[in-house]
């Protein structure tokens, strides 16, 4: 009687799922400490961060009138976590292969399994930093929004994979061209003053609203309050479009990495 061997192909996604898991536990007790302090000031960080901006604004700057709804703290809550989610999830999986280049020496694991990890491990934290904020936003002030969760996780999944594209890129341009990391965060610390935080689409003029449609984090910020107020209906929006922007450098520097990721693990 033959023995059955195992599938390959199941074989070889228990290793990639079993690689990607450490990955992700030595991503939390590397970058988090080892006590679980560390990771919980990781979430309340951002947090406390945006309650002070909320705080500053609405109570030093008196930001009260909002362009939707009546309550300033969550429409400014949805434009900025949306904006710092796609940031942080840029930005941790532009670091992962220098972050683990001693690991990637290993057979069992690929550059695939680094960027998985650090990306999952950064969606789960910013999903908790939002969770927490809108909670809270909701609990302590009259907002008078309607929650529409499968637009939130639209808006939750254009951010993810913008940020996932954006971060594969960067990969592999941060360590391959040092002053491009420089370059790129002057180039990106304007968006937030332009990616809908403090105001939605339909309040700029005409010149404005054709210039800024190319800046997919604006379609992101507007499809965020899209769950949130239910009586905003943008037609500016282009799910398809945001993806696109995600899915091109996406699959550009996953090509790049596989072909040169050796060379910058020996930089």
């Amino acid at each position: 009687m033959t023995r059955a061997h195992p599938d390959p192909l199941r074989r070889r996604h228990f290793q990639r799922t079993r690689s990607v898991l450490a990955l992700m536990l030595r991503e939390m007790s590397t970058r988090y400490g080892r006590s679980p302090g560390g990771y919980a000031w990781t979430i309340l960080e951002p947090v406390g961060g945006v309650a002070i901006l909320i705080l500053i604004l609405v109570l030093g700057l008196r930001i009260r009138n909002p362009s939707l709804g009546i309550s300033f703290p969550i429409f400014y809550a949805t434009g900025v976590l949306s904006l710092l989610f796609y940031r942080r999830i840029s930005d941790v999986v532009a670091g992962a292969i220098t972050f683990s280049r001693a690991l990637l020496a290993y057979p069992g694991v690929t550059f695939v399994d680094t960027l998985l990890a650090r990306f999952l491990v950064q969606t789960v934290t910013g999903l908790t930093v939002m969770y927490i904020v809108f909670a809270g936003s909701i609990l302590l002030f009259e907002t008078r929004t309607l929650l529409d969760l499968p637009q939130i996780l639209l808006a939750v999944a254009m951010a993810a994979v913008l940020g996932l594209g954006i971060g594969c890129l960067n990969a592999y341009l941060f360590p391959t061209f040092p002053l491009w990391e420089s370059f790129w965060n002057i180039l990106t610390f304007p968006l937030f003053l332009v990616s809908g935080v403090f105001f939605i689409y339909e309040d700029l003029p005409p010149i404005g609203q054709q210039i800024l449609w190319y800046n997919p984090l604006i379609h992101i910020t507007g499809q965020m309050r899209v769950g949130f107020y239910p009586t905003y209906d943008p037609s500016y929006i282009s799910p398809a479009y945001v993806f696109a922007v995600g899915l091109v450098p996406m699959v550009l520097g996953l090509m790049l990495l596989r072909r040169h990721y050796k060379r910058i693990i020996n930089l």
